[in-house]
């Protein structure tokens, strides 16, 4: 399990975010409050952003504990950005270790993040791997369950697809391959954020002038916009998404889209008619 959080808005300090608030993503990794499965995030961290001018995003990734890093504690404090998304990792069972596993991921002005687990890995999803062009096998960041996922989101939207619809069919696609699996995912392309709740806890805050630090949401930008594993302080504006539910955000609005299950559409089906 992971926790991870996106943000779009007037450009502020990576750390104002990230650092400050007193339940931040940074004290996430060693004391999560809302967090199902595992207790330490410390298999790893990242932090991708877009400045200003430059559709393809930074990034900053490491194999360690964030919370061991003081070149993030410096860099969160002088990089200012008014897009960016940031994960801390607490590994799958059989993924491979390393900065290379650790979200985002990345891949043209997409930055990507996976909180959760795919039941069975990696054999429950050996059908899957065989719908990916072997170019695209063969070019996983990482030997892990979310590169995997990164790596089926990516190619439907190489082939076009929205964001929304990319995360909603891999949901759906791996969901019926695993069912127990647990898919919160987290896409930006610096002008939105797209997320799923499958499983695991997911919050967006989209208020007015509600970022720590009294940070301001008067400037260009747009209302400050939120998106995370769980709030970063105990503002009571903070709206928690429903489970199986697609969230889709711009700098001005939120949109929330029940997904659908596929066990529930397995199980309303007709009995197919005995053959002959």
């Amino acid at each position: 399990m992971c926790r991870h959080l996106a943000f779009l808005g007037p450009e502020e300090p990576l750390g104002g975010v990230l650092v400050e608030p007193p339940h931040s993503l940074y004290r996430q990794s060693w004391a999560p409050r809302k967090q199902r499965h595992g207790t330490v995030n410390a298999d790893g961290f990242g932090v991708g952003w877009y400045a200003e001018g430059d559709p393809v995003p930074a990034r900053y990734r490491r194999a360690g504990p964030i919370w061991g890093d003081q070149s993030f504690a410096d860099l969160a404090r002088v990089v200012r950005s008014g897009a960016f998304l940031a994960a801390v990792r607490d590994a799958t069972e059989g993924s491979a270790a390393g900065e290379a596993a650790a979200a985002p991921f990345a891949a043209g002005r997409w930055l990507f993040s996976h909180n959760g687990a795919v039941a069975g890995w990696p054999r429950s999803v050996a059908d899957l791997a065989g719908s990916l062009p072997p170019a695209e096998l063969l070019s996983l960041e990482a030997r892990c369950d979310s590169a995997f996922v990164w790596a089926l989101v990516l190619d439907r939207l190489r082939a076009g697809d929205d964001g929304g619809q990319a995360l909603a069919d891999t949901v759906a696609a791996v969901a019926a391959a695993a069912p127990a699996s647990r898919l919160n995912l987290l896409l930006t392309n610096g002008e939105t954020i797209t997320a799923t709740a499958w499983g695991d806890t997911l919050w967006y805050l989209a208020e007015p002038g509600r970022l720590p630090q009294g940070l301001d949401s008067a400037r260009p930008g747009g209302i400050p916009i939120v998106v995370a594993s769980e709030p970063y302080d105990d503002d009571p504006r903070w709206q928690e998404v429903p489970d199986r539910t697609l969230l889709a955000a711009t700098r001005t609005d939120v949109q929330l889209t029940p997904l659908k299950d596929p066990r529930d559409e397995m199980a309303s089906a007709p009995p197919e008619e005995p053959s002959t």
